[in-house]
């Protein structure tokens, strides 16, 4: 396992090592990242020796580095997959989150291993099954509510399984790995990294007669995750790796979050029954605050139930937050009033509002001048001419989704991480000695011959000592306590002292460096455990023949190929996901009982979304209350498919014969 039952762990992202080593700096206990290829974000790549960088400082803390190699491989893609497996397990790396159970087949290093998103945990039954076949962490379904996280927690171990949650950043609409409407309509396969978003497009939704129910709405875009609130909850309910998402974002969003939750985790722990997994107290340079990065609104998503403002179906941009009015408009700037006057603008801040058909309009401020500091008036030069501002005027609401002074602060170095120790320092028949123990129980001790030198000023002395001894400013370590075993004062020279602190100190980092411990690597129960259905569909992302061999290992008698494999030409489910739009636009039989007049008269007839002369529809299942998106890949998908594969043969699992054409 990871993570013992009393330990929480903050796990953020990070898109290079640059990134990683600051998440460490905030407070991570671990991080996860791209390795060389195969990780679920096509762009977010990094060489080994970026990976070696992050690793050594992670390490430093006892903090942990998981590398994702976590998207559905080819056949002939397994092989490189293997050994990059075992390049950054030779470089350190303390897990690999994975998806394609194929990997579970190859002769892989003693890493541990952790089930990605996208394996689609939503029920006790398959998280065990996981557990069973040896991963010992596993990032459950984000759809979940408390007591279905609780029912994963009851029927999994505590002590060979860690359960992970993601509690803040971008939601996709569908459970994870159960979306193809990217590789359906432009090839680009999400399930290998290369999702084209289509969530976040504006569509017309038409009931079943071609009426339009509503109108250019993104009606399949999430807000954003938020468990601020409920991280006690979470816990409770088992949750002990709390993540956040983001390998696409930028540093500043990695800092402040990871600050953010880091101050949430603490004041939990220090009531005294739960630990942090990794070691050191971080603190900050700045107030962390998740509204100042790029959002789009919050939601706590269905863990504490089902709710009706889940959607962020205005715009996919991040609206900010509102600063005040418009007050007069010129002919190169507006006036604005902020409704606190301590508000401050600066030359580059962001501002937007919506215009009258509730799309939001981005100003970027040129310049910003204080027309009156006590009533809060600024007049704004926008970079644009005022006349491309649609629906810009007076009364109009303005956000601010964008501050300079908030960006600049985070462009500083804005955190401090510690180790603390005790420092003992003690005279020895020639000399001194300096022992020096950490918060993690590692040892340092160095000793120097040195002439005991009667001091002439003994309270100076001592003072003097104390003060030379605890200068561990430009190191991870800050000092708790110096312990002085002296017979009487003496004088030391600062050259001594420093000799004493730095070979100690080094001592100290060795002695962690070799402590350090490498996390196991489970081992899958015997004979294999059944998997929980003996039949797969497509959905299972079954794409190569070391992926069916597990299966089949595992009980499966039936195996259908992945999406990718081109074998599902027909319609079929694209996208299966817990947000309804019926429900979301109060067309949901069940909201509709009971309610007179209404009673009887709403159905959970199928819905068409239309975007240019893309058509989906949604078709409703309400006994488990899911919504399947519906239809079919492009024949231009396929016709690419088969010139690809004349041109670069691709080898992977197909359930039916190959057809002539490929």
């Amino acid at each position: 396992m990871s993570l013992l039952p009393h330990q929480l762990e903050l796990l953020s992202p990070a898109r290079d090592a640059d990134i990683g080593i600051e998440a460490v700096n905030h407070g991570a206990d671990a991080v996860y990242i791209g390795g060389p290829a195969f990780g679920a974000r096509a762009t977010a790549g990094n060489a080994l020796r970026d990976l070696e960088r992050l690793i050594t400082h992670a390490h430093r803390f006892n903090s942990r580095i998981f590398v994702t190699l976590n998207t559905i491989l080819r056949d002939d893609e397994l092989e490189d997959a293997r050994r990059m497996a075992w390049q950054v397990y030779e470089a350190g790396a303390d897990a690999l989150i994975i998806q394609d159970m194929g990997l579970l087949e190859l002769d892989l290093p003693p890493i541990q291993l952790h089930a990605s998103t996208q394996t689609d945990i939503r029920t006790p039954e398959k998280a065990r099954f996981l557990q069973d076949a040896g991963l010992s962490q596993i990032v459950i379904a984000r759809e979940l509510d408390l007591a279905q996280i609780a029912a994963i927690r009851a029927a999994t171990d505590p002590a060979r399984t860690t359960i992970e949650f993601f509690v803040h950043g971008a939601l996709c609409v569908a459970y994870s790995g159960q979306c193809f409407i990217s590789h359906a309509h432009t090839g680009r396969s999400a399930n290998r990294g290369d999702c084209n978003q289509a969530c976040r497009l504006p569509y017309e939704v038409l009931d079943g007669q071609g009426r339009i129910i509503a109108h250019e709405k993104h009606v399949l875009s999430m807000k954003d995750n938020n468990q601020s609130d409920n991280l006690r909850a979470l816990i409770t309910a088992g949750v002990r790796s709390f993540k956040i998402e983001g390998r696409y974002k930028d540093m500043g969003y990695v800092k402040n979050i990871t600050a953010h939750y880091r101050k949430l985790l603490d004041e939990i722990i220090e009531e005294g029954e739960l630990t942090r997994s990794s070691s050191g107290r971080t603190t900050f340079t700045f107030a962390p605050d998740p509204d100042q990065n790029f959002n789009r609104e919050f939601t706590d998503y269905f863990v504490n139930g089902r709710k009706d403002d889940i959607g962020a179906f205005d715009t996919p941009k991040t609206p900010g937050r509102a600063i005040g009015w418009v007050t007069q408009i010129g002919d190169k700037w507006f006036e604005l009033e902020t409704s606190d006057k301590a508000t401050v603008l600066h030359n580059g801040d962001g501002l937007c509002y919506y215009d009258l058909q509730k799309e939001l309009v981005g100003v970027h401020i040129n310049r910003a001048e204080s027309v009156h500091a006590k009533k809060g008036i600024w007049r704004v030069f926008p970079k644009d001419p005022i006349d491309c501002f649609k629906d810009l005027r007076k009364g109009l609401e303005i956000n601010r989704n964008r501050d300079m002074d908030w960006v600049r602060t985070l462009d500083k170095k804005s955190s401090d991480r510690r180790i603390g120790l005790w420092a003992q320092f003690a005279q020895t028949p020639d000399g001194f000695a300096l022992t020096l123990t950490d918060e993690d129980g590692f040892v340092g001790h160095a000793a120097i011959v040195q002439e005991h030198q009667s001091a002439t000023d003994a309270v100076k002395a001592e003072a003097t000592l104390r003060e030379q001894l605890g200068r561990f400013g430009a190191t991870i370590f800050a000092v708790h306590d110096i312990a002085l075993q002296l017979s009487q004062p003496w004088f030391v020279p600062a050259s001594a002292l420093n000799q004493l602190r730095r070979e100690a100190l080094a001592a100290l980092e060795a002695a962690r460096a070799k402590g350090f411990v490498r996390l196991p690597r489970a081992t899958p129960v015997e004979p294999p455990a059944p998997f929980p259905e003996d039949t797969l569909t497509y959905l299972a992302n079954v794409f190569n023949h070391k992926a069916h061999d597990f299966y089949v290992k595992h009980g499966v008698k039936v195996i259908d190929a992945a999406y990718e494999s081109k074998e599902e030409e027909g319609e079929v489910s694209l996208m299966i996901t817990k947000h309804c739009v019926r429900f979301s636009m109060s067309l949901c039989p069940k909201q509709a009982k009971g309610v007179i007049g209404v009673k009887g008269t709403i159905k959970a007839e199928p819905l068409q979304l239309i975007n240019g002369k893309e058509k989906l529809t949604l078709r409703f299942d309400c006994k488990p209350c899911e919504m399947h998106v519906v239809g079919r890949m492009k024949k231009s998908v396929l016709n690419q498919h088969h010139r690809d594969m004349q041109e670069h043969p691709m080898q992977f699992y197909r359930a039916r014969p190959q057809a002539q054409r490929d």
